[in-house]
């Protein structure tokens, strides 16, 4: 926490706006993000009707509008972009100083939210599949067994691109990352259900048809079995190519299994997706020299996931579904 000279234009509107309010001087501290005694002295000076010395500041308020429109086209260029596109307007500044400006408009660099890239139609079956989901009761969302692959690194430190946003913009369209679906490599294919997790599969290959059903024998029966015994289970997986082919439905044909229908490139609505966010967070510190070390890692890391936190993840589905039909189909975050 820094001095008064040091708040942001930001926190001096918090600031302000609480002390009208009659909030304390405490309250106002822990909600502006800085000291008390920065507090007090900001309050003092307003009272006092004295501005703040110093040195006069080298841009002007035209030049700081210039700036946050620059920002707000190009929200997830550096500074060093962005002060170069800045001085190319006519500004005469340092970068500190361009950086200086960013964070007292209440900017902030952040990795931004990812969202499934969809068009018109798959918005339109998105919000017809939620609206024919939005009465479904726990019991029924129970029997549904979720499946997804997800990819795991060697490193976990490259997080992309981070974005330069304000405070309440983390799902603005223009601060958010579209994802694409079906990355390079699919390495693990895990399941679970509101009563745990099913044993994990781990492919080097592109998966086709073929080896989609080799899954599917040797790790999504045993899963089935361990989770629900001779109790009825729907089974979910997304639309992707080997998924939907006409053998592997004449497999699920064959075993007796209904699959759940699915909307298109919906993530976001998949609680397996938490879960697997939930192993790699755990694994942010782990170090493997090799895919062997990974694998055993996330193995380990894969077995501590307890049946409490896959139950409150299947219980949020009734939340997601209306996250979705308020959102008109939209994307949400995951």
């Amino acid at each position: 926490m820094g001095k008064t000279a040091d708040l942001t234009v930001v926190q001096k509107t918090t600031i302000d706006t609480l002390h009208k309010e009659g909030k304390t001087q405490k309250v106002i501290a822990k909600e502006a993000g800085c000291s008390q005694n920065s507090v007090s002295k900001h309050i003092n000076r307003e009272a006092k009707g004295r501005t703040r010395c110093g040195r006069k500041k080298c841009t002007s308020n035209g030049d700081n509008r210039t700036l946050e429109r620059i920002v707000k086209q190009n929200p997830f260029k550096n500074v060093g972009e962005i002060h170069k596109e800045w001085t190319a307007a006519g500004v005469s500044g340092s970068r500190t100083t361009t950086h200086r400006r960013m964070q007292d408009m209440g900017f902030s660099c952040r990795i931004p939210c990812v969202k499934p890239l969809l068009n018109k139609r798959q918005r339109q079956k998105r919000l017809t599949w939620a609206k024919d989901k939005k009465d479904w009761t726990a019991a029924e969302w129970s029997k549904v067994m979720f499946s997804y692959e997800s990819k795991f690194c060697i490193s976990f430190g490259n997080q992309g691109p981070r974005v330069w946003r304000k405070r309440g913009e983390a799902q603005n369209p223009r601060c958010v990352r579209s994802s694409v679906k079906f990355p390079q490599s699919v390495m693990v294919w895990g399941a679970m259900s509101s009563a745990g997790v099913g044993p994990l599969c781990f492919r080097r290959s592109k998966v086709n048809a073929a080896i989609y059903q080799e899954v599917l024998e040797h790790s999504m029966l045993p899963a089935a079995d361990e989770l629900y015994g001779d109790a009825d289970l729907i089974f979910q997986q997304d639309l992707a190519p080997a998924h939907s082919a006409k053998a592997t439905s004449t497999w699920f044909k064959d075993h007796g299994i209904p699959v759940f229908d699915w909307p298109a490139n919906s993530p976001d609505l998949n609680p397996i997706e938490n879960l697997w966010g939930i192993v790699k967070r755990k694994m942010q510190y782990d170090r493997p020299n090799n895919s062997e070390e990974l694998k055993a890692t996330i193995r380990a890391t894969w077995a501590l996931i307890t049946p409490e936190q896959c139950h409150r993840l299947i219980d949020s589905m009734p939340r997601r579904i209306a996250t979705v039909i308020q959102a008109k189909g939209a994307p949400t975050k995951y």
